[in-house]
């Protein structure tokens, strides 16, 4: 297993995988290389780009060390993008578009970069219901019920209750009470759900904000919002896509993108 050194000395598990020009793909929340849409995504994307996936920290194979910042996980990001020679294309989904608009902030090394749904949910709504999220979360997970955690979050990003004690009651729950912690990660990179235009715009590379066809207007707002605060942006929908998008429909609007 290839690792990669982030500053604060955590290690950060990665796979690579084809060939071409390098191509980082950053997973949003409870998800990893073992879990998660990545490595069907770089198996289609593999012969165009040499592909890395990783495990953010706190995740999969990856360490960690506390107490989180986000700097911390834009150092991972950029750490990686080091190891794949310095300058990468990036895709990014859900809360994933917010560590990557962070890290393209930060300075060079992302060439172009793609995103998929940012949920920057505070651009819709009141912000009520996000800040009851944040304060909740961390009182259980402070409390160490991290499978309520999970269970929150299932039922914040709109999965019926029915499901969620269905998901609970089987195998793989285990491993989503293992990464419960990053839910704090995520929720604190996305930083009250508003899209951070102080850093957007600064961001000058080329870049596409996709959203599915199929997904809430919640969220297809939201990424119409955040193509908007970039200044080179360009925004397209995934016809009968949703915030699950398959593979096999999102892989050609990134190699046409990347490859322009």
């Amino acid at each position: 297993m290839p690792v990669v050194t982030s500053a604060d000395g955590t290690t950060i598990a990665y796979e690579r995988t084809g060939s071409g020009p390098a191509l980082v793909l950053v997973d949003g929340a409870m998800c990893y290389r073992g879990a998660g849409p990545m490595r069907p995504l770089a198996a289609l994307l593999r012969s165009a780009f040499t592909v890395y996936t990783y495990d953010r920290r706190g995740r999969g194979e990856s360490s960690d060390t506390t107490p989180y910042a986000v700097a911390r996980e834009v150092e991972d990001l950029r750490a990686l993008i080091a190891q794949a020679g310095g300058e990468a294309y990036v895709y990014a989904i859900s809360s994933g578009a917010a560590l990557a608009l962070a890290t393209a902030a930060a300075g060079p090394g992302i060439t172009r970069l793609a995103l998929y749904e940012p949920p920057f949910m505070a651009e819709v709504e009141d912000g009520t219901r996000i800040k009851e999220y944040t304060q909740r979360l961390h009182e259980l997970l402070d409390a160490g019920h991290r499978g309520d955690a999970v269970a929150l979050f299932m039922t914040y990003v709109g999965v019926p209750a029915q499901a969620v004690a269905g998901i609970r009651a089987q195998p793989g729950w285990a491993m989503l009470e293992a990464i419960a912690p990053t839910l704090a990660y995520d929720d604190e990179v996305l930083a009250g759900g508003s899209v951070p235009r102080d850093l957007t715009a600064t961001i000058a590379v080329p870049a596409l904000v996709l959203a599915g066809g199929a997904s809430p207007q919640s969220l297809q707002r939201a990424a119409k919002a955040t193509a908007d605060a970039l200044p080179t942006a360009e925004h397209r929908t995934l016809d009968g896509q949703t915030h699950d998008v398959a593979p096999h429909a999102l892989a050609p609007a990134l190699v046409e993108f990347f490859d322009a």
